[in-house]
Order: C-alpha cells, then structure tokens, then sequence
C-alpha cells in the first residue's frame, strides 16, 4: 500500500513535470522495500545543497536509524523544511527551490534555493548625494532583509498572497501592527486577491491592478528602489508591498506631494531645503502651463506684452508659415521623441545622441523657417523644469495636462487656461487613494503632513504622524529635555 501510494504520487510528479529538462528524480533504497525519492529542479535549486543536506544524510543513515524513518523530518537538516499534507503543493514548493523528498505517503519539502541573485546595487533611478547607497534587487528575501536592518522591531508585520496561475509570484504585505490602520491593510489584501491572472512578473503589474479604481493620469501608488524610502513609509504609517523578481517596492497610499519630494531631502537641513522643495512644486506648474501661456499672449492677448518684446516676437515669427499652436505642438513632438530615445538608448551614449540631436533639429528648424527662436527657448525651458522629477508616471501626467492647456488656450486663450485650471484642481482634490484624498495635505489642509510633505520641519519638531494615515500611536517621538 505504501510501496503504491509512494509510486502514484512520483508518477504524478513526472506527469506534470513531462519534458522539463531540469527536474531530477533520484531513488535512494535505504530497505529491500522502501526507497526514497529525492526530486529538484535543477535551474532553481542549488546542487551543493540538496547534496550537504539531504543527499548525504541519507546515504548516511545507520541501521539505527532507518529502523526510525518515520522521524526522517528530523534527520535532514535544512534552513526550512515543511511536511506537505497533499501532492497538490508540490508544484508551488518545487518551482521555487525546493528539494521534494518522499518516502511513502510522506512528502517533505526542504529549502535549497540557488543563489541566483544579483548583488546589492546602487540606486539608478533614486539618485541622492547624501544616504545610503543600498537598493533593493530582485530577491523579495533580500529586499525583506534590507529592510529589516533598518527596521528592528517584533510589530513589522508581513501578509504572503501568492498571485498568477502560472507564475505563482510571491507578493509580501509589509505594515506596523502598532501604527497601521487594520482596514487599510485588509483593503489591500482583498484588492490582491481578486487579482485572477496567469502571470505577475514585476510590481507594475500588481500597481496596474490596485490603482484600477483611479481613472487619472496621475500615479496614485509610489515605486521606490530605496530601502530607506520603504522604511520611512512604514514609520508614517503606510503599507509596503514586495513583489518577487522586481527591485522596486510599492508604498500605498501615495499622495500628490509625496512624488514631489525625494528621500534625499531628510537628510538636509530644512533650512536648505524648503526653497528647493517649493522650487519643485512650481516647475510642476511651470512645466504644464508655460507652451500655453506663451500661446495664449500671442494669439489673444498681446495687450499683456510690452510693446519692444511683442515687436521682437513678431520679427522672429515673419517667416514662420505655421500658426504658433502648430509650432509649439511640432516642437512638443520632437522632444518627445528624443526624450524616448534618450531612455531607450543605452546609458554611454544616450545623452549625448538626444543632445546632439536637439541641438541639430533645434538649429535647423530654425534656419529653415519651420520655428521661431523663442519657440525653442519656450520648449526648451518647459522640459527642463520636467527633468527634476524621477517618477516616470508625474512626468506623464504632466505631458497629458500640458496638452490640454496647450489646446484650450489655443480656442480661447488665458480664459480657457482659468477654466482649464479650475477643472485641474477639481479633478485632484476630488481623486482617492484607498479612500484617502490623493491633494492631501493641501486639500483637505493638514499643518503636520503640510510641514513635512511640501515644506520640511526641523526634525526636532517632526514629532507626531498624519491623522489621515492612521488614528493610532500618533506620537512618534518625545523630546527629553531634561
């Protein structure tokens, strides 16, 4: 009965596993009548280690000890060994790493996953002056790690779903049970489990299906490759995601402000910084506004130009065949392409063909006719106030309002650029991120996440967390000054 039970279920395993070069079976008779069955695929398990902790144990056993099979568990030391109740979690438990053994109708699952991680990076799309220098990588046990040498403490709570029929990718929630609200984190395990597809193969995808709910431009969910933005996040009191196989986490719910600001400017004085971080803030509307301002006073108000400066403008545009809107959205599309190219070429020589190639085009189209000079300076001055934002989705954002505007104030000049503007601000303050609202702290106004958001406090005085985050264990640090 054993003997059939022990071949049913090996025979279940090659069945499922037929033309899969990498699985190894391996029978080991330890009796006259019973063999042991040691199975692995050999692409995602470490040989060293199936041979160190199962292999040699068991060509080990004393006679003693095969009299005592039933305690075989205990025989085979390994980091992680788990008995299986049924041979339908063999396929999740082999596929990631782990050496299958059966003796009967017992079936052990041992971890023995090989090392096919990459080192510890650098930041390359975070880049900061000032911090640490680690980043996440590829390996969710890494990245947990990571984190929580930062983070040493029996309340940082992790959740495991498992998504994708066929990529059974492993996706970890990340929370302090003492500072977290309980509904948010049960609200991002129901949306990951009614995510029914055959594959998850980065955290894009798992931010695709969570931020479904949000019919905007605008990214509603942060991507951070930065240990110490994760860990930040946590302390305030958000939720960490890991997905295995991305280096980049998701930190929910990310608010306007938060895209805003990078990491790196904790670890400055607020002083120094708060004129930076009202710098960003106004190139963001800089860098949707200006192609249609400049439409705008050309078109229908050149009243509002000084007399010289409107005489200049007109001078430069004699030549020019096209209407100013054709002008600035031909230009618009051009840099497009060359800020795509600039991403897609690789990083030795990207930069210089996107530089090369605006200053030739930039040149030409001005000689030509085609372009008025100014009409270069607008563009030009438009995307360099988008180049201070990492986060790919902001800058997308501002590329689908900045045609908008551009649009509305070719038909009805700076009035349309008010109505236009009034609906911007309607659409934010009324958008969700998992329930909360995404202009916060400016709408609805928040002093506490205000001050550490768009401006920064003096650390000293950074002492309580955000209301909207969580209602519990507000008080994040104590001044003792005695």
């Amino acid at each position: 009965m054993v003997n059939s039970m022990k071949n049913e279920i090996v025979k279940r395993i090659e069945n499922d596993f037929k033309n899969t070069v990498d699985l190894v079976i391996k029978p080991i008779k330890v009796s006259f009548w019973q063999t042991i069955y040691v199975i692995y695929l050999e692409s995602v398990t470490g040989s060293d280690k199936v041979n160190d902790y199962i292999l040699k144990n068991i060509s080990f056993l004393n006679a003693v000890a095969k009299k005592k099979l039933k305690d075989l568990p205990s025989l085979i030391p390994a980091p992680n060994t788990k008995i299986l109740k049924n041979a339908d979690e063999i396929e999740f438990y082999i596929t990631n790493g782990f050496t299958i053994v059966i003796r009967g109708s017992l079936i052990i699952a041992l971890e023995t996953r090989a090392d096919i991680a990459r080192g510890i990076p650098e930041p390359t799309t975070e880049q900061a002056v000032f911090g640490p220098k680690d980043a996440f990588t590829e390996n969710i046990q890494i990245n947990l790690g990571l984190l929580k040498r930062r983070l040493k403490s029996k309340d940082l709570k992790a959740k495991s779903v498992i998504l994708g029929r066929k990529s059974k990718t492993m996706v970890e929630i990340l929370y302090f049970e003492d500072i977290c609200e309980e509904d948010l984190v049960k609200h991002i395990e129901e949306e990951l489990n009614k995510i029914d597809v055959d594959g998850i193969l980065d955290s894009g995808n798992v931010m695709e299906y969570l931020s479904n709910e949000n019919n905007t431009h605008f990214p509603t969910i942060i991507k951070s490759e930065r240990p110490d933005t994760a860990a930040k996040a946590l302390l305030e009191g958000k939720v960490v995601l890991f997905v295995d196989t991305s280096p980049f986490a998701l930190i929910l719910p990310g608010f306007f402000a938060d895209f805003l600001n990078p990491i790196s400017d904790n670890y400055k004085k607020s002083n120094n910084i708060n004129f930076l971080k009202i710098l960003r803030f106004c190139c963001f509307f800089l860098t949707i506004l200006v192609p249609a301002i400049y439409i705008a006073l050309i078109n229908y108000n050149p009243e509002t130009i000084p007399t010289s400066l409107l005489i200049n403008f007109s001078t430069q545009r004699d030549n020019v065949p096209f209407p100013a809107i054709v002008e600035a959205i031909m230009m618009l599309f051009i840099y497009e392409i060359l800020r795509e190219s600039d991403v897609r070429f690789p990083n030795s020589y990207g930069s210089a063909i996107s530089i090369l190639g605006a200053l030739i085009l930039g040149e030409a189209a001005v000689n030509a006719g085609f372009v008025s000079p100014i009409m270069i300076i607008v563009i030009a001055f438009t995307f360099i106030t988008s180049l201070i934002f990492t986060e790919q989705e902001i800058v997308n954002a501002a590329r689908h309002w900045r045609i908008i505007f551009l649009l509305a104030a070719a038909l009805y000049g700076l009035y349309g650029i008010a109505l236009v503007f009034i609906y911007f601000f309607c659409h934010v303050t009324e958008l969700k991120t998992l329930g909360k609202p995404y202009f916060y702290p400016i709408a609805p106004f928040d002093k506490v996440y205000f001050l550490k958001g768009l401006l920064k406090t003096p650390i000293e005085k950074d002492t309580r967390r955000s209301s909207i985050l969580t209602q519990k264990n507000q008080t994040k640090q104590r001044r003792n000054d005695g």
